[in-house]
This record gives structure tokens, C-alpha cells and sequence, in this order.
């Protein structure tokens, strides 16, 4: 089954592959600020439409990936590798997607802050 979700104002277009089953939360200095929660698809699984007409791109820190929002909402809707290698995968946004497939996904939050690693729930 896949799923259909958008930025705010609907430039920027995201169809899942399938229904996953864990998101991540995370507290790194910019995952914070974004939200979320994350899930991860294998690069070029996800379908984006309006990127990257409709997109800006945001490079931080090890310069290894890049967050990528609406241009027109602002709406962050996914993060993409910088360089592509095998098994790269994207990191997409929930939150642009329906509130009832938010919630029946089990969320992981993540220590990106300080230990690098996932906290137990």
C-alpha cells in the first residue's frame, strides 16, 4: 500500500513505497527544530514530484546529506544524500503526511544529540 502526503501548500508531492512500520525521532540540533518523525525508504523508492523546481536545499555540518524543504510553505519534507552510493536511502518527514498513518506507526526516539544512539523505550 503506498501513501500520499505534501508540504502545506501542496507544491511539493511525497507517495511512500509502502506503510512503514517505525519512524525516528530525533533531538540532533536539527531534527529539533524540523520535527518529524523520520522514516527511511531506499533512495528512489519514494516518488517526490515538484523537486526540484519547488525545493530549496539545506547542507549542514559533515556536508553528507541534505534537507530539502518547499520553497513556497517552507514545509520540510525529506532529507536525500549528498552523494549517492549503494544502499542510500531517503529520510521523509511524516508529519507531511495523513494524522491516522502518523499515528499508527511506532516512533524510536533517537539520542542524535549527544550518544549517537537510540534511547530505550
Amino acid at each position: 500500500m503506498t501513501h500520499q502526503g505534501a508540504c502545506h501548500c501542496g507544491a511539493v508531492r511525497l507517495t511512500l513505497p509502502s506503510t512503514p512500520e517505525v519512524a525516528t525521532r530525533c533531538n540532533c540540533s536539527l531534527c529539533r527544530r524540523i520535527g518529524g518523525p523520520w522514516v527511511y525508504f531506499a533512495f528512489g523508492t519514494v516518488k517526490i514530484e515538484g523537486h526540484p523546481e519547488s525545493t530549496v536545499a539545506y547542507v549542514q555540518g559533515d556536508k553528507t546529506l541534505r534537507t530539502i524543504h518547499c520553497k513556497h510553505c517552507g514545509c520540510v519534507t525529506h532529507w536525500e544524500p549528498i552523494t549517492l552510493e549503494p544502499g542510500e536511502r531517503h529520510g521523509v518527514n511524516l508529519g507531511n503526511f495523513d494524522p491516522a498513518l502518523i499515528a499508527s506507526v511506532r516512533v524510536r526516539k533517537f539520542d542524535g544529540a549527544v550518544t549517537w544512539s537510540f534511547l530505550e523505550e
